[in-house]
């Protein structure tokens, strides 16, 4: 018999601060809130991350699609070459295998919540381009 998701209600403050800080993936910190490994849910997987005043997060891919909703601060998003400014309350759909990244050019914290459409994070295989 298949185990089946349950309800979970949490908050960044209760899970583990995860980041890179290095030329490769830029300088980003998050907490992981719903991935299977860690919590009874089975289809989604999603987080709070965090770019400092000058952080950012690489250009990437990865297969499955990804939304971000940004709550606190400004921002500059880049999808397949185009970037657009992102403030409190934007959300942006990012189609799977697209390339795109975000940074903080801005003095205050950039806060966005992100969602995957995969059970667990540890699914999301990140591919930076090599240097």
């Amino acid at each position: 018999m298949t185990k089946r998701s349950q309800a979970v209600i949490t908050t960044a403050e209760e899970r583990p601060r995860d980041g890179w800080n290095d030329p490769v993936h830029g300088s980003i910190s998050w907490h992981t809130l719903l991935s299977g490994d860690i919590t009874p849910t089975d289809s989604m997987s999603a987080g709070i991350a965090e770019l400092a005043p000058g952080g950012e997060l690489k250009p990437h891919r990865h297969d499955p699609s990804e939304i971000y909703f940004i709550f606190e601060g400004t921002g500059i998003v880049r999808i397949d070459g185009q970037e657009t400014t992102v403030k409190a309350g934007t959300t942006v759909f990012i189609p799977g295998n697209a390339e795109h990244g975000i940074r903080n050019e801005s003095s205050a914290t950039l806060k966005f919540f992100y969602v995957f459409p995969t059970g667990s994070f540890a699914d999301v295989v990140y591919r930076f381009p090599e240097n």
